[in-house]
């Protein structure tokens, strides 16, 4: 708030905290839809991004403020504990991308989100496939906005690695017509919003590249990283630029490496990491 002095709005809450350890949540992430300056999201240690509404805020405290307006999370995140959002931005059409850890990005439309808290009894049920006719009301499950048959999933944006360091994600072009993103290997990613074909790569990095930001008003990105620099690119090159000739396995590779982080968070999970064969640790 532009006041003198800050002022605490609400805390965001966890909404399926299964084990009861994690009251609130750590947040990585915050954006204002360009749109709507009423709304905002916010993403951290959970895998709901949470849309809140400032016009519900008074200032004697007498209203739901602290109550999201609106749930966005793909069907399959639905009761998994063991991932969070590094990364929130909107585009120009309140469009809502969402950088998972250990996972992808997704593309939300306003009418893919779930209006009312998610339940962790049917999160669990969705999630193992059961009969979705005994999902309690107003649950994920029962909410009109989420199609289980995928109809109405959010787009989705793969090959890049996302496990180390919290990263950001950030739309592209005068009308936000691609995503783009930075990867523990040290690249730039980018794709095209509408299908999610990934068009560019760019060594940008020795290590690890957390931010990527467009320019407000011309074709320019930002990027940084482990680096001391900050790298700002533009379309000035003679020739058209092409996609690695080993993107493939660079991509591959990626996937590989999100699954094991997957497995390794399971048995953390169950306590079985004594499993595991010590070549999976230098993996990274």
């Amino acid at each position: 708030m532009r006041t003198r002095s800050a002022t605490e709005l609400f805390t965001c809450l966890c909404v399926d905290d299964l084990k009861g350890y994690r009251p609130y949540v750590p947040l990585n992430a915050i954006a204002i839809d360009p749109r709507n300056p009423n709304l905002f999201a916010v993403g951290g240690m959970d895998k709901f991004a949470q849309l809140y509404d400032i016009r519900k805020y008074k200032w004697d405290g007498s209203s739901d403020f602290g109550q999201p307006a609106c749930y966005f999370c793909p069907q399959h995140l639905i009761g998994n504990e063991d991932t969070g959002i590094t990364g929130l931005s909107f585009s120009d059409q309140s469009e809502l991308l969402v950088s998972y850890g250990d996972e992808f990005i997704y593309l939300f439309t306003q009418s893919m989100g779930l209006r009312n808290p998610p339940f962790p009894s049917s999160s669990f049920m969705v999630s193992m496939g059961s009969d979705t006719s005994k999902v309690e009301p107003g649950s994920i499950a029962s909410s009109s906005s989420m199609d289980l048959d995928g109809k109405n999933a959010p787009q989705v944006y793969m090959g890049h690695r996302n496990c180390e360091t919290v990263k950001g994600v950030s739309f592209f072009g005068p009308r936000c017509e691609y995503v783009s993103s930075g990867s523990d290997c040290g690249r730039i990613f980018i794709w095209k919003k509408r299908g999610g074909e990934l068009i560019r790569v760019m060594e940008a990095d020795k290590d690890v590249v957390n931010c990527t930001e467009p320019h407000p008003h011309t074709m320019a990105l930002a990027s940084s990283g482990f680096e001391y620099d900050i790298k700002i690119w533009t379309p000035k090159a003679i020739e058209r630029a092409t996609l690695p000739t080993n993107i493939g396995q660079v991509c591959l590779f990626h996937s590989v490496c999100i699954e094991i982080h997957i497995l390794k968070n399971l048995l953390i999970a169950f306590d079985l990491m004594a499993w595991l064969d010590p070549v999976i640790y230098e993996i990274r």
